[in-house]
This record gives structure tokens, sequence and C-alpha cells, in this order.
């Protein structure tokens, strides 16, 4: 059976949102993520072209990231809309950091960039462990 362990429709609906690299993100394109984010989507041609290119995105990221107990797309709403409260983190049973997030506006907002650069990664070794 196939692993489905990213949204085919969050990714489109953080299309909406690419010229910020939000589906990037997502989808654990990091670098080209961020630099969707600082070129406005490529100057909007790459957001454009994106939207062809998603579901090969959700495919690559069905093959590398792990399926388990934690839920890629649960974490990356937290991350997104509760980022500056660690709620993402202690959804990850990282209570520690959670609070620290919780405590510091997510580590005075560096902490959430680092996060949406490793986010896939830390919820995959999770899912592995």
């Amino acid at each position: 059976m196939a692993k489905n362990t990213h949204s085919l429709l969050i990714g489109y609906i953080l299309w909406i949102f690419g010229f910020m690299g939000a589906h990037r993100f997502y989808y654990g394109r990091s670098a080209s993520g961020t630099l969707y984010f600082f070129t406005i989507g490529l100057l909007g041609v790459g957001w454009l072209v994106d939207l062809f290119l998603i579901p090969g995105m959700d495919e690559t990221a069905d093959q590398k990231y792990t399926e388990g107990r934690l839920d890629y797309t649960v974490a990356w709403v937290l991350l997104t809309f509760l980022g500056v409260l660690g709620i993402h983190r202690m959804y990850m049973g990282k209570w520690v950091s959670g609070i620290l997030y919780l405590l510091t506006g997510g580590l005075f907002f560096a902490g959430i960039l680092y996060d949406f650069w490793k986010l896939n990664e830390l919820v995959d070794a999770e899912n592995r462990a």
C-alpha cells in the first residue's frame, strides 16, 4: 500500500501562499522555499509553474518521509498558526522546547524559522523511533 505522509489538498492550499514558499517548505524543499520567500515565488513565474509540479512534490514527499504516530499535516498546521506558542513541538512530544517556545515567542522567531527548515525531518525522526 502506498504511503501518504503529505496531503495533496494541503499542498494546493499552501500553493495559494506559494509566493512565500509555503508549499515548498511543506514538501521538504526548504532551500527553494527560502528562495521563493525572498524572490516572491521567483517573481511569480516559479509560483505559477509549481501549480503543475505539486503532484510530483507530493509523491516525492510521500516516498521520502515515514508514516507513523505523528501526522505531518497536523504538525505543519500547528507550526504555521501556533508556532510562537510551541504547540507543534508539544505535539511531537518535545515538551521542554515547546514550553521554551511558549515563554520566548518561538525563541524570538528564530526557532520558528529553524522549524520551517526542519519540521519534516523532526516528524520523520519521531515516526521512525
